[in-house]
């Protein structure tokens, strides 16, 4: 299936669904060949940026901001087609929010204090200066704000 078919499908649902929907997907889009731990970190940077409240309120929001994860930086035409590693991201999607619907001081974190990412040492960007906070598989993950 196509991103663009999800994303639209996406639209059509209520607040809790879409936001879940748009974690699995960038998931998805951003990790799937990484680790559970990493493709966490991953879901921990999102929601952490949705708490923070400068990128928006919602997961969705945050994660469709232009040029800040594969949801807006992959071509609409990118086909979702490991379809086993759709379904997984959707569970690390739903344990990611059920480990931060708890209290911030019982919440499992795998790269606190980091708001971005990127491939570590195969893209450079004017905000990754210097060294990650934590490298996990191939993502360095970053404080930037």
């Amino acid at each position: 299936m196509k991103l663009a078919w999800i994303l639209w499908l996406n639209s059509l649902f209520p607040p809790p669904l879409a936001d879940s929907t748009c974690l699995a997907t960038t998931i998805y889009l951003e990790a799937r060949n990484q680790s559970t731990e990493g493709q966490l970190a991953v879901a921990e940077v999102a929601l952490r940026r949705r708490d923070s409240g400068r990128h928006g309120t919602r997961l969705c929001d945050v994660l469709l901001q232009p040029k800040q994860f594969a949801l807006t930086l992959v071509s609409p035409e990118k086909q979702i087609s490991d379809l086993p590693a759709y379904a997984y991201s959707w569970k690390i999607a739903f344990e990611a929010l059920r480990n931060w619907q708890l209290p911030e001081r019982k919440r499992r974190l795998l790269v606190p204090g980091a708001d971005h990412f990127l491939v570590y040492e195969q893209v450079s960007t004017s905000w990754s200066v210097g060294e990650p906070l934590h490298v996990i598989g191939d993502h360095g993950f970053y404080r930037v704000n």
